[in-house]
């Protein structure tokens, strides 16, 4: 939010001295063509209307801190937004669940115990009013949800070295308690860790409530009323799962301990998972441990049960013979066989490469067996071709979680490594498609940037060229076209500057059970359009004035054109308003995705644009029309030229207004990307094959790879990629 008013403010400057700018450019042409006299007329009325901003700004200022602030939630629409985000979480989970083959052919059971590392945990009557005890396996969620609702403050810290399952154990406790749940427990949410910036919000529960509003835009809805999300935080109404304190950056790891120590007051539940190496190093240097917080570890898996799963997972007669592989585990006569086996991570990997394709298991009892990090490393290697083998695709639409398309295994290599990269691991877990513009270089963003102002200017300046087909062959027709085109690529390149920092907003277009909704919007519209859309209509009304002047019309065909200009587009932008807001409202069943909030970015760019189009067409021609009846003559090509300067502008105007232009630059960046081979065309349909294949999970809006040891591995082989070219 802060970094949004920086930019908006950044904008409004950039436009501020624009304007300026354009209006002496008025003066001074009219100067140079007509004179002194009617240069003075003119700049006392541009004087005029310029002074109309600044007297309605500060009205406006006032009239937003002296407004009423929102009436807080009823206990009754709390309750009802805790029925809502409990189905919505469970019904997210219970899919994420199936695409990640947590339960195929049944989940693995890792024994999880209380940490033996003292240092790691507060002192144990804090955490439990009796003896503390936390024991449990994963294959059995309810005793887990059972031992954590014993605690004393129901805090729990899931710990394990790396693809040791903790987060698969931290989904499997969300689904339990929110399936389990009673009224007066809090309904359990998981939330990327990685994303927490303390620095903007020093306060867990800021985060969680901004987080809240993002991934189920849902808690938005008329129907709760206004901040039911932070309502529900601030009453310790939301479990917060903490997935990944170990997927911090290593300066930051401590600071979150401090904030979450300082964050959560008596009632306050969580769930934290870390790597346990990770975690101790950031209670080193935060000087203390998570208040009154169990900490339990995994037990690594015996060959014994290791052999026991696999041989669940083969078919009742496997193609090839298994029995020197799970003889050599079973055994332990191959040591990197077992210890690959002995983590969820590395059974999921076996399977993934060897059981499902019914590949030869021969290199695992062999020479491959006895190196772990050799064999880890093969395993990786063959899991992207492996997973793309054995899940054909499907146009069935009732298979949800079958790929559409089938991918290039070299392609999909290729394509993945350059996010595992770019998104490093040493800085964030989270594919954020938003946040792909950004990890591009400079000269790639600056570039990107002058594009979009010419491509969107250069039709401005364009028609405004066209003038001099009719007749305008004047210099001050030319500089004014040239001044267009400038103006308009500058806005265009300046605020396509903070398009690299926005996120994606929502939109719904559905107009069944949403009148209401719509004609609260224009009710809002028109009130808030009283107090700011008069200076913006006066500026229109300006430009009008100027263009027809241009053309050499008269005093009264100018004012007429000036008035109308500033009167329609007073009233087109307060309909358009009232649709985008009308369109950002959500439903109560509204889940956000990585894809649908792909969709609901391009939605809200694509009504932007097409409604300044309308708009533009609409005041051009209005303009033209009350010119004419006023005179009593006009041609149809100067017609057609007007309404061409305004359907230009109201594309250019659409572009620029609104809070969200994820996708614009996201779409602009992955272009040029895709015309270099780093990313697809179709980015997003890429990454949610990738995501059906099981290469990638979902986190609400945001996508990362399956396992954090196939995100090191990917960027890893990147960095290595033997052209200087592939790494740029």
């Amino acid at each position: 939010m802060r970094r949004r008013g920086r930019a908006w403010r950044g904008v409004a400057a950039a436009g501020g001295l624009v304007l300026l700018a354009v209006c002496v450019g008025i003066v001074a042409i009219v100067f140079q063509a007509r004179g002194l006299q009617e240069a003075a007329n003119v700049a006392q009325l541009v004087s005029v209307l310029l002074a109309i901003p600044a007297l309605t700004l500060p009205l406006i200022a006032w009239w937003r801190r002296t407004g009423h602030p929102p009436r807080p939630p009823a206990s009754a629409d709390l309750a009802r937004a805790e029925d809502v985000l409990t189905g919505l979480v469970a019904e997210q989970w219970r899919t994420e669940v199936v695409l990640r083959s947590l339960g195929d052919p049944a989940p693995i059971p890792v024994r999880w115990r209380l940490t033996d590392r003292a240092e790691l945990m507060d002192h144990p009557k804090l955490v439990a009013s009796g003896k503390l005890s936390f024991t449990g396996r994963s294959d059995q969620p309810a005793d887990l949800a059972k031992a954590f609702r014993r605690l004393r403050r129901r805090r729990l810290v899931i710990t394990g070295g790396p693809g040791a399952g903790k987060t698969t154990l931290a989904v499997q406790l969300l689904l339990e308690l929110a399936d389990t749940r009673a009224s007066d427990e809090p309904v359990p949410v998981l939330f990327p860790l990685a994303a927490w910036d303390a620095g903007t919000y020093p306060r867990l529960h800021d985060w969680l409530a901004a987080r809240l509003e993002q991934d189920y835009p849902a808690l938005n809805a008329a129907e709760l009323g206004p901040e039911v999300a932070a309502a529900l935080v601030r009453r310790g109404r939301v479990l917060p799962v903490l997935d990944g304190l170990d997927e911090l950056p290593d300066a930051a790891r401590a600071n979150v301990v401090t904030a979450l120590n300082r964050s959560l007051a008596d009632r306050d539940q969580m769930i934290v998972t870390s790597r346990t190496e990770e975690l101790g190093v950031a209670l080193k240097e935060a000087g203390d441990v998570l208040t009154a917080t169990a900490v339990i570890a995994p037990q690594a898996l015996k060959p014994q049960i290791a052999t026991e799963y696999l041989q669940t997972c083969l078919p009742p007669r496997p193609r090839h013979d298994w029995s020197p592989a799970l003889k050599a585990l079973r055994r332990s006569t191959a040591p990197g066989l077992a210890e690959v086996a002995s983590t969820p991570l590395g059974l999921w990997l076996i399977r993934s490469v060897y059981i499902i394709p019914g590949a030869d298991p021969a290199p695992l009892a062999g020479e491959l067996g006895g190196d772990a990090p050799a064999l880890r490393a093969h395993l990786l290697d063959h899991l992207i071709p492996a997973l793309i083998a054995t899940r054909p695709p499907s146009d069935d639409p009732a298979e949800h979680f079958r790929p559409r398309h089938r991918l290039d295994t070299h392609t999909t290599r290729r394509y993945l490594a350059y996010l595992a990269y770019h998104f490093h691991p040493a800085t964030t877990r989270d594919l954020a498609w938003w946040r792909i513009a950004g990890t591009t270089s400079p000269r790639l963003r600056l570039l990107a940037r002058v594009a979009s102002g010419v491509v969107v200017g250069l039709p401005v300046g364009l028609v405004g060229l066209l003038g001099l087909e009719l007749d305008f062959k004047t210099v001050p027709w030319i500089a004014a076209s040239l001044f267009l085109w400038s103006v308009a690529g500058l806005a265009i390149g300046r605020t396509a500057g903070s398009w690299f920092q926005e996120t994606p907003g929502h939109a719904d277009l559905r107009l069944r059970g949403r009148i209401g909704v719509l004609r609260r919007a224009i009710r809002a519209s028109v009130g808030t359009g009283l107090m700011t859309r008069p200076a913006l209509g006066a500026l229109i009304g300006i430009a009008a004035w100027v263009q027809i002047w241009l053309a050499g019309g008269p005093v009264n065909e100018r004012l007429a054109a000036g008035l109308t200009a500033a009167l329609t587009y007073w009233l087109g932008v307060g309909a358009v308003q009232a649709l985008i807001q009308w369109a950002e409202q959500p439903t109560l069943t509204a889940v956000s995705t990585p894809r649908s909030s792909w969709r609901a970015d391009r939605t809200l760019t694509l009504l932007r644009s097409i409604a300044g189009l309308v708009l533009g067409l609409v005041v051009g021609f209005a303009t033209w029309l009350a010119a004419v009846l006023v005179t009593g003559q006009g041609q149809v090509d100067e017609g057609v030229l007007v309404s061409g300067l305004g359907l230009t502008a109201g594309l250019a105007l659409g572009l620029v207004l609104g809070r969200h232009h994820a996708w614009l630059a996201c779409r602009v960046v992955t272009g040029a990307l895709a015309i270099r081979g780093r990313l697809p065309w179709r980015l997003m349909s890429f990454l949610d094959e990738a995501h059906r294949l099981g290469l990638l999970r979902a986190v609400g809006p945001i996508y990362q790879f399956r396992h954090a040891e196939l995100h090191d591995h990917l960027a890893t082989a990147y960095r290595r990629s033997p052209s200087p070219d592939d790494r740029s």
